[in-house]
């Protein structure tokens, strides 16, 4: 049974400097964790829509794989607090992320449909750098 909330937020809000982020959360009266994605506002809905993309596949294969949502958080902390200046690399794609596999793959499915969309993917990352 999937319960799944996705919402746009400011970005200032998000819990670590991302774009994107996912984590469960049991509510009283539910018998499954709500996931909630949380999407940085970047006044664009195809922009948004491809992140939260992003976030349900790499989330759900997480998941299915037994990738702790806790690892996942603790290594985008830990490598947000190590990023040299000018580094604009995601976490996920770093081979030491315990879901690169799974980033990486959500990453291809993004492009796929951001060239559905008729959004150029150099824009896109470019937008999505600015936050």
């Amino acid at each position: 049974m999937l319960h799944i909330y996705i919402d746009t937020v400011p970005h200032s809000t998000q819990r670590y400097p991302t774009v994107g982020d996912y984590f469960d959360v049991q509510t009283p009266g539910m018998r499954v964790p709500v996931t909630n994605v949380r999407i940085s506002d970047m006044q664009d809905e195809d922009c948004e829509f491809l992140v939260a993309i992003h976030e349900l596949i790499e989330q759900h294969l997480c998941k299915k794989r037994g990738i702790s949502e806790e690892s996942i958080t603790a290594f985008d902390m830990e490598f947000e607090q190590n990023r040299l200046p000018g580094d604009v690399e995601e976490p996920g794609n770093d081979i030491r992320a315990p879901y690169y596999k799974e980033h990486v793959f959500a990453t291809s499915i993004e492009k796929l449909v951001a060239a559905e969309l008729g959004v150029d993917w150099d824009e896109y990352d470019k937008t999505v750098n600015s936050l």
